[in-house]
């Protein structure tokens, strides 16, 4: 499942190179979901994608216990006013959906280029207590994964002069 999937680049790549997996995409914006399809078109492999052209927070509640092996969530809106802080992705109520719906073992992976973000993610997932992973010191963050395409959203933060984190947490087993 990846959530958010933009242009589709990262949701390719996997798609490409796991091909006895299945996937989900979610994503609110007709563009991205027509870039994921030309990729996929390209690629002849849209047959093992399943798009849901909305808020993933709707599809949560949907998807069954422990029916995914792995979560994807990379560069979300940061949201970075105060005020709008709650409407970002990452939450109590979100994390345990992520949680309910992973198996046991799996991979959430989480990127952003906003520190402020990046924080507030260690701190919360932390606390949800249903993840392993990386500390809250930036030595402990791991780098970019080798089956991690850069995507068209980090290569505008690299440009800016923003260096992107990749969290890599594990589903602790319940």
């Amino acid at each position: 499942l990846e959530i958010g999937f933009g242009a589709g680049e990262h949701l390719a790549h996997q798609v490409r190179t796991n091909p006895d997996v299945g996937f989900i995409g979610c994503e609110p914006f007709v563009q991205g979901v027509a870039g994921l399809l030309r990729h996929l078109e390209a690629d002849g492999t849209s047959g093992r994608v399943r798009i849901f052209p909305d808020d993933a927070r709707l599809l949560l509640d949907r998807l069954p216990d422990a029916s995914i092996g792995r979560l994807f969530v990379l560069f979300p809106d940061p949201w970075p006013k105060n005020r709008h802080h709650k409407r970002r992705l990452i939450d109590a109520e979100t994390l345990a959906g992520f949680a309910r719906i992973l198996k046991d073992g799996t991979e959430f992976r989480w990127a952003s280029d906003d520190m402020d973000y990046v924080e507030w993610t260690l701190e919360r997932v932390a606390a949800s207590g249903a993840f392993s992973g990386p500390e809250q010191r930036s030595g402990d963050w791991p780098s970019q994964p080798a089956d991690w395409p850069e995507t068209r959203y980090e290569q505008k933060a690299r440009a800016a002069g923003r260096a992107p984190v990749f969290l890599r947490y594990v589903r602790i087993p319940r």
